[in-house]
């Protein structure tokens, strides 16, 4: 049996040969003929418009996806480009922020050389603004030789505040603009004083001006400096700047006028500040306050009994020790 199928299968092998070989020795017959070769050129330039069209069509396939291809690499050079430009937009953002604060920097030193008084920098590094109190904080405290009552300034000589509160490594400043505040001032042009205090809005309200003395908007208002009855050092001393006169409020019927200023500095924004370090306010210390002299004195003084002591009229920076 298996043999019998053996048999087919060769037959089947052989006759599929030769019909191939027939039809190969017939096409090779035709292929030389004339009238075969005039029918294929026919038929060539019978198809010729349709190989054209479909030469573009590849030729338009293969340029669209070189397109998308290009495309594809426009978008991500685009997607570079512009993290490049956001790199850069924010390094130049960061350089002005830096160039601003080495101005501020520079501007502290240069009130720093122009003080006669010690004095330290300091950074805020935070903020209490609310409808009734204005508070800032330094990063340095009493390990940096601060105390309460040290006067806080501002390029400028701008007087900031004065430090209310402190800590080893941090200090609260009560600024001017608070309503609690209270500083002496004095007008640049008429050297007339008031009574300095913040309010909200912070604008400054100069108080109880002399009604006879002339106060001209743009005028400038200094701390007065002056010594208070007792003998009671101003707790800032003369010549910081407060601020400049924008309005004044005058009554004929009374003995004194109000300016309203605007401050030198804008207190809500500070970020570096001098702390003067040896300036006292206040009362002065014991052995320096002035002491009543005995009624009906001859000249004698008992054993023990210091001179009498005379306030002076501009207070002095005193060293700490």
């Amino acid at each position: 049996m298996a043999s019998l199928l053996g048999t087919r299968a060769a037959r089947r092998r052989g006759i599929a040969f030769a019909a191939l070989l027939i039809v190969s020795v017939l096409l090779m017959g035709l292929s030389s003929n004339p009238a075969m070769r005039e029918l294929q050129r026919g038929l060539g330039f019978a198809l010729r418009p349709v190989q054209g069209a479909l030469d573009q069509v590849a030729s338009g396939v293969a340029s669209i996806g070189a397109a998308v291809a290009e495309i594809d690499q426009l978008r991500l050079d685009n997607q570079a480009l512009n993290e490049e430009v956001e790199r850069l937009r924010n390094d130049n953002a960061r350089l002005a922020e830096i160039r601003r604060e080495n101005e501020e920097l520079t501007g502290l030193l240069q009130l720093r050389a122009a003080l006669e008084f010690e004095t330290t920098a300091a950074q805020v590094i935070g903020r209490e603004s609310s409808e009734v109190r204005r508070l800032v904080t330094l990063n340095k405290g009493t390990d940096d030789g601060l105390s309460a009552g040290d006067v806080v300034v501002t390029q400028g000589a701008a007087l900031a505040g004065r430090i209310i509160d402190i800590g080893p490594n941090s200090a609260s400043v009560l600024l001017i603009s608070d309503s609690s505040s209270t500083v002496i001032g004095q007008l640049a042009t008429s050297t007339a004083t008031g009574t300095v205090v913040g309010q909200l809005g912070g604008t400054l309200v100069m108080s109880d001006i002399d009604s006879t003395e002339q106060v001209v908007l743009g005028e400038e208002v200094f701390t007065a400096g002056i010594e208070l009855a007792g003998g009671v050092r101003s707790p800032y001393p003369k010549g910081l700047v407060l601020g400049q006169v924008v309005d004044i409020s005058r009554d004929a019927n009374s003995v004194v006028q109000t300016a309203f200023l605007s401050p030198a500095a804008n207190l809500d924004k500070l970020e570096f500040v001098l702390v003067i370090l040896d300036y006292e306010g206040g009362l002065p210390p014991i052995e320096e306050q002035p002491q009543p002299c005995p009624p009906g004195e001859d000249g004698t003084l008992p054993e023990g009994e210091r001179p009498c002591l005379t306030p002076s009229s501009v207070p002095t920076p005193t060293k700490r020790p």
